[in-house]
């Protein structure tokens, strides 16, 4: 059996869903997800700390199957879109939740 690894793209807004969508598609789908960083003391990141949080985030993409982006509402802000845009040239496949 192949295992498709996923990485989840959605906006922080939602990063509850995220942890709950992430739990059902491991456990109901036998996906290997990668997850963003979620910033659960609201700490300020400075802008080397933001720029390998996105690095870190693409090679993600780089190494998955596919990206699942949790568009709740419909919702895709600026980051999502381009890393949709990405995934797209590089052949990934895009899950979207809704």
């Amino acid at each position: 059996m192949s295992v498709k690894v996923v990485t989840i793209c959605g906006s922080m807004r939602f990063s509850k869903d995220i942890m709950r969508i992430a739990t059902k598609l491991e456990t109901d789908k036998g996906y290997c997800v990668l997850q963003p960083v979620y910033n659960s003391e609201d700490k300020v990141f400075n802008d080397i700390e933001l720029q390998n949080i996105v690095i870190a985030h693409y090679k993600k993409i780089d190494i998955s199957d596919a990206i699942y982006v949790v568009n709740i509402g419909g919702y895709i802000g600026k980051s999502v879109s381009e890393e949709i845009e990405y995934a797209k040239a590089h052949n990934k496949e895009i899950i979207f939740y809704e």
